[in-house]
């Protein structure tokens, strides 16, 4: 399976989604910062499953209808930051789509997750981030789940990759860095957890029109899918 994910810059990248998806052979597209108003229903051989409506800076789930049937999509508010409050770029920060792949009946959710900006704290985007894990496993606990997107977390990754191994999520960087726009924030923003499944690689596309580079996840269906509770976020 081939997961791009793509944070647009306020939609300013959206001119290269059809030839991302075209020349890399994806199965999904999960975008950041959209304009859900000015996104087609199709990008080449992507379907829209859905996106958020209410939010400035949206986000949005493409698959491949020929390898996947999408079972429903959902989106979810997750804790505010102070940004949040007194901007209102987003009201919903994850958005996720649960499919059956045609071919072999394995069930998955796959979502596309925009983690409060720098303003906030790594301890809140990491709230956010154990409570979109429990939104995506309330769509089917125990199925094969693959989150990625724009996570705001360049420093202290060390500590994430702890706090994800403890609540049985794989974290998985790009081989290059995602975001070098300015020297103090570069770094790697965006990247893949993962349940249930074997991340072969993580790869960071050439830069486009975004202040971001595009990620390629190729991953497996894994063969230990038992399970795990949701986890409380206190």
């Amino acid at each position: 399976m081939r997961v791009i994910s793509y944070n647009l810059r306020k939609h300013k990248a959206s001119g290269e989604l059809v030839s991302l998806a075209r020349n890399f052979g994806v199965d999904a597209l999960c975008l950041q910062e959209c304009d859900a108003a000015e996104l087609p229903v199709t990008l080449g051989p992507l379907h829209l499953a859905d996106s958020t409506k209410g939010n400035r800076l949206g986000l949005a789930i493409y698959y491949r209808t020929d390898r996947f049937t999408a079972l429903e999509t959902k989106t979810f508010a997750l804790h505010k930051s102070m940004h949040d409050r007194v901007m209102a770029p987003a009201h919903e920060r994850l958005i996720g789509t649960r499919m059956v792949d045609n071919a072999t009946d394995h069930e998955l959710v796959i979502g596309s997750f925009h983690a409060a900006p720098l303003t906030a704290s790594n301890s809140l985007r990491r709230k956010q981030i154990h409570a979109a894990h429990a939104e995506l496993l309330s769509m089917g606990e125990g199925l094969m789940t693959l989150m990625v997107g724009d996570f705001n977390y360049p420093f202290f990754t060390k500590n994430l990759h702890a706090h994800m191994k403890d609540s049985g999520y794989a974290l998985s960087l790009s081989d290059r860095m995602t975001y070098t726009r300015y020297k103090v924030f570069k770094g790697h923003f965006d990247f893949a957890t993962s349940l249930g499944l074997d991340i072969e690689s993580v790869e960071t596309l050439p830069r486009g029109k975004s202040d971001h580079l595009p990620i390629l996840i190729t991953a497996e269906y894994g063969q230990d899918r038992s399970p795990i509770e949701a986890q409380t976020v206190s």
